[in-house]
């Protein structure tokens, strides 16, 4: 039996994902997750990508996550009135913070947060386009920042500003993040990525607003701000998943910083049970090549190494020249870095307490399915929840999560080491769903005859959070498991 990818990757849609049938390709390289970013393009071109995603992937019978990623407030300057300009070191330019500034020249252009000159101290250094460029602060004239060009370069419309060691008291949500949260929810997605959230209360600020749209998506907070590491644990309990956004992040706090800040916010993700995505440039080079660097693999192999449960790709996907070949290339140093995870590394993501049965029964599942040679662990499951805490002990066993409802296994796409599988009892009790979703799995050749495996229900089927219950089980001929009477 082939080795199942266990980490996954997500894949951002774009101008190139549109192409006539390059959907479907990066599904079948190996795609679990789309993100929609709605930096780009209509409501109309988003609200296609999601019906053009869940038709395509039901053709294909795959089980695919929709991730909406809210713009954010990213400040930015304006236009210039005839195109890019070229900054020059040591000669003066002043960002405008007036509600209506004339378009950009060589020395002066707009900005679209109008209180940066509040913000802004004299010595400040602000970035430019991700920190291609930089401006020494000089003076501050009511509300024009007066600045000397310490690195210059090539500028064009709507870039990126960003302050040296963060510190910007721009608001969470901006109106556009609002109108695209009701367009998330128009769309079922089954993930909301917020963007430069700062605190817990800006991650249930846009809860709140989710749940009100009528949705039930999980919620992603981004760490791209410098801020956001003094409340780190607090972002992560009030989210669902964490997002490594290693750009903004490396142009706040210094590109040096990063490795050492990526490791430490997923492990602090493991620590406290949350999905965790690594992403920015993995394999940036892809968007002209049809091959990575050595550097962008090693690159991604580390982010697996650390335990990211997924991998993210963004402009090799949504604008690159090579779609599928970047999944395919994200999906092969994937296969490769999990040969190289050993599976004694369970014990040093096992919680030391335990306050939920499903908490309880899964870290009894793993610990039963590593000291008995256990093939695969079945989850009988209505919401993914057990499924959800399986995989936070980063395991070597796959968890197939069993489960009748479409937005759960879509949901269980994004979990690392696990596999969802549509299953409906129909009925018949625990031990009849227990039968049938065992010869499901020898019948799809995911399970052998003779193989163990360790299976996790309830006292009753349809019972949300009901998981108090595990059995050890040998797969007997036909797929039939032994030992039903146990059950």
């Amino acid at each position: 039996m082939s080795q199942q990818r266990r980490t996954k990757i997500i894949a951002t849609l774009g101008p190139a994902t549109d192409a006539p049938g390059m959907l479907a390709r990066i599904l079948e390289a190996g795609a679990d997750v789309v993100r929609l970013n709605m930096s780009h393009g209509t409501a109309e071109d988003q609200l296609r990508r999601a019906e053009d995603l869940r038709r395509t992937a039901a053709a294909l019978g795959v089980e695919v996550a929709v991730l909406a990623d809210l713009q954010g407030p990213k400040i930015r300057i304006e236009r210039f009135a005839e195109g890019p300009v070229v900054l020059e070191p040591g000669q003066p330019f002043v960002l405008d913070c007036a509600d209506q500034p004339p378009a950009g020249t060589a020395l002066r252009v707009g900005v679209s947060y109008k209180r940066l000159h509040q913000d802004v101290q004299v010595g400040d250094t602000l970035l430019l386009d991700d920190g291609m460029l930089a401006l020494k602060v000089l003076r501050i004239e009511g509300l024009e920042i007066h600045t000397e060009v310490a690195v210059g370069g090539r500028l064009s419309d709507r870039k990126g500003i960003n302050r040296l060691g963060g510190g910007l008291s721009v608001d969470a949500l901006s109106d556009k993040d609002r109108r695209d949260i009701e367009l998330a929810a128009r769309m079922n997605a089954d993930y909301l990525a917020v963007s430069f959230a700062r605190s817990a209360a800006d991650m249930n600020q846009a809860r709140a607003l989710l749940r009100g749209a009528g949705s039930s998506a999980a919620l992603v907070a981004k760490i791209e701000r410098a801020e956001a590491l003094d409340n780190l644990g607090e972002i992560i309990d009030a989210s669902d998943a964490i997002l490594v956004a290693r750009g903004d992040l490396g142009v706040e706090i210094g590109y040096a910083e990063l490795p050492g800040l990526q490791k430490r916010i997923i492990r602090e993700s493991l620590a406290r049970h949350r999905v965790v995505i690594t992403a920015t440039q993995m394999l940036q080079s892809m968007v002209d090549s049809p091959i990575p660097t050595r550097a962008e693999v090693l690159d991604v192999a580390n982010a697996v190494l650390d335990g990211s449960d997924a991998v993210m790709l963004s402009q090799e996907t949504a604008s690159g020249r090579h779609p599928d070949k970047a999944v395919a290339a994200m999906r092969s140093i994937c296969e490769a870095a999990e040969r190289q995870f050993e599976s004694s590394e369970f014990a040093a993501h096992a919680p030391t307490e335990l306050h939920r049965t499903d908490q309880a029964i899964a870290m009894a599942a793993m610990l039963l399915a590593h000291r008995a040679g256990v093939r695969a662990i079945v989850a009988l499951t209505e919401s993914g929840a057990t499924a959800q805490w399986l995989s936070r002990f980063r395991s070597r066993i796959p968890i197939y999560a069993m489960s009748r409802h479409q937005m759960a296994r879509q949901k269980m796409a994004l979990y690392r080491d696990v596999f969802p599988v549509a299953f409906d009892p129909q009925g018949g009790g625990v031990t009849h769903a227990t039968r049938l979703a065992v010869e499901l799995l020898h019948a799809q050749g995911r399970l052998t005859t003779g193989d163990r495996v360790v299976v996790t229900t309830g006292d009753h089927t349809g019972l949300l959070g009901g998981t108090n219950t595990l059995k050890l089980l040998r797969v007997g001929s036909g797929g039939t498991p032994e030992g039903m009477a146990d059950l």
